[in-house]
């Protein structure tokens, strides 16, 4: 299976700023703020559709599926997005996840 990790994601949503420059918002920190209530809002989109069809459908109707992911999707594009208007690289998130990651594996035990 081919890898799509942030790099790609990143590289499509300044792709996408670009082709919309003059139309859409700056990619600049004031306007992080504004990505993360859309952000918040394509979140809302993903529960409505838990609430509406429920698990079993988002697992088994390609339809229903489909809609979800497409969602999901739009919370990447907004979240790539806060990376880039708050100037976050591929590596500093790499990073701090990853050390996110052992001290969350050592939290409990």
């Amino acid at each position: 299976m081919e890898d799509f990790g942030f790099l790609e994601m990143q590289r499509m949503q300044t792709e996408l700023q670009e082709h919309y420059k003059g139309q859409w918002e700056s990619m600049c920190p004031q306007t992080g703020r504004n990505k993360l209530l859309w952000l918040m809002s394509e979140l809302g989109e993903v529960i409505d559709i838990v609430k509406k069809d429920g698990d079993a459908q988002i697992a088994g109707d390609p339809k229903v599926r489909t809609h979800f992911v497409e969602e999901l999707a739009d919370v990447m594009m907004y979240f790539n997005d806060i990376l880039l208007c708050y100037g976050i690289t591929v590596d500093e998130l790499k990073t701090v996840y990853r050390e996110k990651h052992h001290k969350n594996m050592r939290r409990w035990t």
